[in-house]
């Protein structure tokens, strides 16, 4: 049957058209407002470029722009036209942007004309056939080119497990994955959290997160244009602005780094936020002295949820009841959940093991990687999220571990491997190990255990400095430590449960 998360969202908009969608209180230049007919018009002109140059239903598109309307508004096109979104994350390097092109081939890119030049070598060496730009104001050939179309291409014909996005995650063995995510798949997850977080038209969502991200570009978006809302449009997280913006606002979404920085300060009280009715917190987990400050502080309690880039959200502690600290709260509707253990049965209520999801948020694969896709799911449709959990008496689901040593800083995923195998292939090192520890700021941080090799020097600088060279700068390890030898048990695996307790306060 004809499906498109396109439509589903331009039919959620309001019956007066007239309404503000988007407002951006912090913009220097260039537009301040749109309303929801300008955000139908512009994202018409949008998917009507892409067809114009050539692209068809499922070509993808990769896109590496500051947070911007436009940005989004090029969102949206991309679903109207069929094609397949593919955020990269603002942070990362070429080498890393260069990885991803080769392996998605997308049919154009779109890029901050700053990295127009890079970005055109990238392309010319993996077939990318077209190279736009937007900055953060909305200029570039883009807008530039959108802005001419006059006669708009009908929205395409699109079915449910069509692709509308690939968000790359990058693995354990250090190489990047595609999650493929379908129109089906962020229809049902949006619909069910506007519906349990309780969206409405009279809604104001303060929206200071990325948009290269599943977090702010799908939660966060999506409940707010399934139900209408107005958003207030930060183009970052900062702390002055978000308390100028706030009361104005309905609702706000953030990482635990945000609500931190937000308690920093004796201005930030409960006067501040009376009027907001909802608080959410994820990407991320948030620490219970934070939950439980900021309840103090403001009489409000953080709702916090659970999700991952394959699935979208799984879980949400309660809007009406209690939510409790240092729990995700519940599987959201048509969502199932079951903790397993090493021989992949059930567990009984209440013991610790392996966290698996079904349901229609889950995504179809991973792009590309048949074999890795078998390996992540389970009999009868199960994907294995690599979390280790359990469910309380009451049904909470708690997270208690990650069986695949990621490490979540500021809310943006760090896979250790990727970074080791970067500091072994240096010269002067002979094996290294990353493993994060407690940072009051971004929750979790990386730091480097690092073996040289005979006769070798190196210090903590010089390797920071040649990591920030090829890597986003989240991903670069706070610390080096260097030792004579890694712990290691009679399989001899890397005791990274000792690593961390050694160096649990090297960022404190």
């Amino acid at each position: 049957m004809p499906f498109s998360l396109y439509t589903l969202i331009e039919a959620s908009f309001p019956a007066d058209r007239r309404r503000i969608a988007i407002e951006v209180p912090d913009r220097s230049r260039g537009r301040t407002s749109w309303t929801y007919g300008e955000l139908a018009s512009a994202a018409a002109r949008a998917s009507t470029l892409l067809g114009n140059l050539g692209l068809e239903k499922g070509d993808r598109v990769a896109v590496q722009v500051e947070k911007s309307p436009e940005a989004l508004i090029l969102y949206l096109g991309c679903l109207r036209g069929g094609f397949v979104f593919l955020p990269m994350n603002t942070a990362y390097r070429p080498d890393e942007v260069d990885y991803l092109v080769g392996n998605a081939e997308p049919a154009a890119i779109v890029c901050d004309p700053t990295r127009d030049a890079e970005m055109r070598d990238i392309a010319a060496r993996h077939g990318t056939r077209h190279v736009l730009t937007l900055d953060p104001e909305g200029n570039g050939s883009f807008a530039e080119e959108a802005a001419k179309v006059l006669e708009a291409r009908p929205v395409a014909a699109c079915v449910s497990n069509d692709l509308a996005a690939i968000l790359y995650t990058s693995g354990t063995t250090g190489k990047p994955k595609g999650a493929m995510l379908s129109h089906g798949n962020l229809a049902a997850n949006g619909i069910a959290l506007r519906d349990s977080w309780r969206f409405t038209d009279e809604d104001i969502l303060l929206h200071a997160l990325p948009i290269f991200h599943a977090h702010g570009l799908f939660v966060a978006c999506h409940c707010a244009l399934l139900s209408g809302a107005r958003m207030i449009w930060l183009g970052r997280f900062d702390r002055a602005e978000v308390l100028r913006q706030l009361p104005r606002a309905t609702v706000f979404m953030g990482v635990p780094t945000f609500y931190v920085r937000l308690l920093d300060g004796g201005d930030f009280d409960a006067g501040v936020v009376s009027h907001m009715r909802l608080f959410t917190s994820g990407s991320a987990p948030l620490l219970a002295e934070t939950f439980e400050e900021f309840k103090a502080r403001t009489g409000k309690a953080i709702l916090e949820r659970y999700g991952m880039t394959e699935t979208g959200m799984n879980t949400s502690n309660p809007y009406d009841g209690e939510r409790r600290a240092g729990t995700v709260g519940f599987p959201l509707p048509d969502v199932e959940l079951r903790v397993t253990g090493d021989d992949g049965r059930e567990l009984p209520q209440g013991d610790v093991g392996g966290l698996e999801v079904r349901g229609p948020n889950v995504f179809g694969g991973y792009w590309r990687m048949p074999e890795k896709t078998a390996e992540e799911f389970a009999e009868g449709g199960w994907f294995r999220t690599g979390d280790v959990a359990k469910i309380d008496a009451d049904g909470y689901v708690h997270l208690v571990g990650r069986a695949k040593d990621l490490i979540i800083s500021g809310g943006f995923n760090v896979y250790p491997k990727e970074i080791e195998t970067l500091i072994d292939e240096m010269p002067e090192v002979d094996e290294s190990a990353i493993v994060g520890v407690p940072h009051r700021d971004f929750g979790e941080a990386g730091v480097a255990v690092v073996v040289l090799r005979r006769g070798q020097t190196l210090d903590e600088a010089t390797l920071i400095g040649r990591l920030k060279s090829v890597i986003a700068n989240y991903k670069v390890p706070k610390h080096a430590f260097f030792v004579e030898t890694l712990p290691r048990n009679t399989m001899g695996k890397v005791q990274k449960n000792l690593l961390r307790e050694t160096y649990a306060d090297a960022c404190r």
